[in-house]
């Protein structure tokens, strides 16, 4: 039997309340059938997440800025990996709870089309082509090469044209026009889908163009599934479903919203809306037959995962391969290929030797390395430590000032003194400033929840700004590093430091990889997935979903640092041989990794290729 055809004769055998149970994503057991107790929710964006020890990979943006397909999809096997090693374990207890399973929900594959977004460093960026190609191989990666059983389910979100504003995303409806819509907001879920098979896919909060994205079989059966080609299950994102009546205003009633969820085509319920099901079915706004279909597509799913059988080769994995040795080196490997050098004087790469002043809040800052949705490691190296543990020289530490409040006390009582002293005494300094994962969000993980975890603008937080004018004027040369998952205005930075680069949020192995960079043992190799802007003055209004004037794609300003940006050690040159092929020499001193961008005019090819010195090579494209 196909997995299908077991999924209708085990459902078959269900009473209706017990299919409907089955919609919520705490399904409970039916003992009676053998069926356990499942938790659909898990996440893996960078890493299996928030059930304690995993190998923390960088924020999904950082992994973009790498522009390396091949490289991204052995990291989703890794984590897909450590998934299933941790519920082959878990399961033993006869059932798994919330982030225990095997059903993650990721990768976030919406458009960074705003900067001020807080999620849109979960996402590989603001390029459709780049965002697909990415996305596909994360999910290949996840859910592995068997041809018979999945490893673990990826999850497509959200869908669609998601991208804040956070503060009102359970209302706010985007309205897209059809050409944004076709060469904008779709062209990564399409590739995706057609592409690499994803299990799922998860609706959005808010609605497009009047339809809630969760309730409406315009969305969901006729775009996603007719015209897409969409054949899995798809899942509410969490309250979504309420939103439909509490927020988008659509119906009247949660009983009114599970049903138009689940006649739309939303099998799976992250919420409490579907507890409401039986009301539903009794006032006759559902039938038991679109029950059943939404339950024969989990139960699908489920036996594809090897939930019920014995011979799932994916069952061996054990959990060892949590946080192992190869796991932790391809981590470090993919940390260094995403960090962009953005300006270099000839500073870089340091010498080893110099007496370096290490200044900054995010110096020592743990969270700056792990993102958000993301697991325990269980070793790190913060920016401070890889650099102690790679200068030859005395390295000297001050924090220098708070993230963002000047008014939160210390444990240096004068931290901006101190910070001004340690550069004085320095050969070179090296800033570590930006944002946090507190400061950037989703709704309800950041700090500026009157802003929902979006950016109000693209500015350094003030006591920021003031440390480094502060060290500026101590007429030292500046290494200032960036750590942040969105675009920040760096215009000062690159006006007077000597080199500046973008680090993202760079994962448990951050603080050696960026040691690596500054000291020369590896070759930068990043590019930017987002266009770093000037100010947002430059941009139209943060709620407006129009395209224009919005990306590099229709972005008609000067940016401080463009679209794929990114600076090397060495000297590249390409050379077009025809129409499909390109000739990448390394004519500098340094071996390192090269990406060649192809636009048409917009991004439609990349690859990434590893040169030594002297070395060359051909690249061919599709056409």
């Amino acid at each position: 039997m196909t997995f299908e055809e077991r999924a209708r004769a085990l459902v078959a055998q269900m009473t209706l309340p017990e299919k409907m149970s089955q919609l919520r994503y705490d399904a409970p057991a039916i003992p009676r059938l053998n069926v356990p107790a499942y938790n659909w929710w898990n996440e893996c964006l960078h890493g299996a997440a928030r059930a304690g020890t995993a190998t923390v990979f960088p924020q999904a943006i950082a992994m973009a800025a790498a522009f390396n397909a091949p490289l991204l999809e052995e990291v989703a096997t890794a984590i897909s990996d450590e998934v299933r090693a941790k519920y082959n374990r878990y399961k033993t207890f006869g059932e798994t709870e919330i982030y225990q399973g095997l059903t993650c929900w990721s990768p976030n594959i919406n458009i960074f089309r705003d900067p001020r977004w807080g999620r849109g460093h979960e996402t590989y960026g603001e390029d459709p082509f780049l965002t697909g190609r990415l996305g596909a191989a994360f999910v290949r990666g996840l859910q592995g090469d068997d041809p018979k059983y999945r490893k673990v389910d990826a999850t497509l979100k959200h869908f669609c044209a998601h991208s804040g504003p956070e503060s009102i995303r359970h209302g706010f409806d985007a309205v897209v026009s059809e050409e944004d819509l076709q060469s904008t907001y779709l062209p990564a879920f399409r590739y995706c889908i057609e592409t690499s098979d994803p299990s799922a896919v998860m609706g959005a909060y808010n609605s497009l163009n009047g339809e809630p994205c969760c309730g409406s079989v315009k969305v969901i059966e006729e775009l996603l599934r007719d015209e897409l080609g969409f054949t899995g299950y798809v899942v509410s994102d969490c309250g979504a479903v309420r939103d439909i009546d509490q927020y988008h205003h659509k119906t009247a009633s949660p009983a009114e919203s599970a049903a138009l969820a689940v006649n739309s085509g939303c099998d799976l319920n992250c919420g409490s809306a579907y507890t409401w099901l039986q009301a539903a079915y009794e006032q006759g706004l559902v039938s038991e037959e679109a029950i059943t279909r939404s339950a024969e597509r989990l139960f699908a799913a489920r036996f594809r995962l090897g939930m019920f059988d014995d011979d799932c080769p994916y069952d061996a994995l054990g959990i060892d391969v949590v946080c192992s040795p190869a796991h932790r080196a391809l981590n470090r490997e993919i940390a260094r290929q995403g960090i962009v050098l953005l300006k270099n004087d000839g500073l870089l790469p340091l010498k080893g030797g110099e007496r370096i002043a290490v200044i900054g809040p995010n110096a020592d800052e743990m969270s700056v390395l792990l993102g958000n949705y993301n697991g325990i490691p269980d070793q790190y190296t913060t920016l401070l430590r890889g650099i102690q543990e790679a200068s030859a020289g005395r390295v000297l530490y001050a924090k220098g000032c708070h993230h963002y409040d000047p008014k939160v006390p210390e444990r240096a009582q004068f931290p901006l003194r101190e910070a001004i002293l340690a550069a004085r005494d320095s050969d070179v300094v090296i800033l570590c400033m930006g944002l946090t994962p507190q400061m950037e969000g989703e709704e309800g993980d950041a700090y500026n929840g009157c802003n929902g975890g979006d950016k109000f603008d693209l500015e350094l937080p003030v006591p920021q700004k003031e440390l480094f004018e502060a060290v500026l004027a101590e007429g030292k040369p500046v290494i200032f590093v960036n750590v942040s998952g969105s675009a920040i205005n760096l215009c000062r930075q690159d006006e007077t430091c000597a080199a500046v680069v973008q680090c993202f949020y760079p994962g448990a192995e951050g603080g050696g990889a960026l040691a690596d960079i500054l000291f020369g043992k590896a070759n930068p190799s990043g590019r930017l997935p987002v266009t770093f802007y000037r100010s947002a003055d430059d941009l139209p209004d943060f709620a407006d979903y129009s395209m224009k004037g919005r990306t590099y794609r229709f972005f008609e300003g000067k940016p401080l640092y463009p679209f794929g940006h990114g600076l090397s050690y060495t000297d590249f040159i390409e050379e077009q041989l025809d129409g499909n092929r390109v000739r990448v020499a390394n004519a500098g001193s340094m071996d390192g990794w090269h990406t060649v961008l192809r636009f048409a005019p917009h991004l439609a090819g990349f690859q990434k290729v590893f040169l030594k010195a002297g070395e060359s090579a051909v690249l061919s494209f599709e056409p």
